[in-house]
């Protein structure tokens, strides 16, 4: 998997028509792979690119939306709010000292902010890199089990009365939209399975 996302990063640079910023991906790579993550690992990134792969023409801006998916959940502390704002900080800051113009650095930022998933994405780009993000809720059912092991074991730390309490309300959080995928596409694609898993997972007996 590393050397796919490693060689997915070459082209993404050449692509963008700026050296491969020295030190950056080997940074990216460890933070995804730091031992409390679970879910919000390598796989997660890789499964989002796979999923873009099948997407991407329905961009405005494809190597931005890469962009924002390598460094979307680059900051990931279980123990502390803002994950989102300081993995776009660390994008910014990247970004720029790359070379990129201030208006990329700017939308890239934005995407980044719109995986908070606290109000509906506005531009084009926005819903289908949050729809990327979201994809795991409408994913094979032994899949989705699997993604709900592995954000209990991110939380861990939290006692089950309470993690039951808080999960329960993001599923129904999501359950509730009127429509989860804004993309015409991965709505038709994702959004019939992603309300069985939540209806499914609600109703365990883990009472969430």
């Amino acid at each position: 998997m590393t050397a796919t996302l490693a060689a997915r990063w070459q082209r993404l640079w050449s692509g963008l028509g700026l050296p491969e910023p020295v030190g950056l991906l080997p940074a990216l790579l460890a933070a995804y792979s730091e031992p409390q993550r679970h879910y919000h690992t390598l796989q997660h990134l890789d499964e989002c690119f796979a999923l873009f792969d099948t997407v991407h023409h329905l961009a405005d801006h494809p190597f931005e939306i890469e962009l924002a998916l390598w460094f979307h959940d680059s900051v990931y502390d279980v123990h502390a709010r803002g994950n989102e704002a300081r993995s776009a900080e660390w994008a910014d800051a990247a970004l720029a000292a790359a070379g990129l113009a201030p208006d990329v650095c700017a939308r890239v930022h934005g995407l980044i902010m719109a995986t908070c998933h606290d109000a509906l994405p506005a531009s084009r780009d926005a819903q289908l890199l949050v729809d990327i993000d979201l994809a795991i809720l409408g994913a094979a059912p032994g899949r989705f089990a699997e993604y709900e092991g592995q954000i209990r074991a991110e939380y861990a730390h939290v006692p089950q009365a309470v993690f039951v309490q808080e999960r329960g309300k993001i599923l129904r959080h999501f359950l509730e939209r009127e429509r989860i995928y804004a993309t015409p596409t991965l709505h038709d694609a994702l959004e019939a399975q992603a309300h069985v898993n939540l209806v499914r997972a609600i109703r365990t007996d883990t009472s969430l």
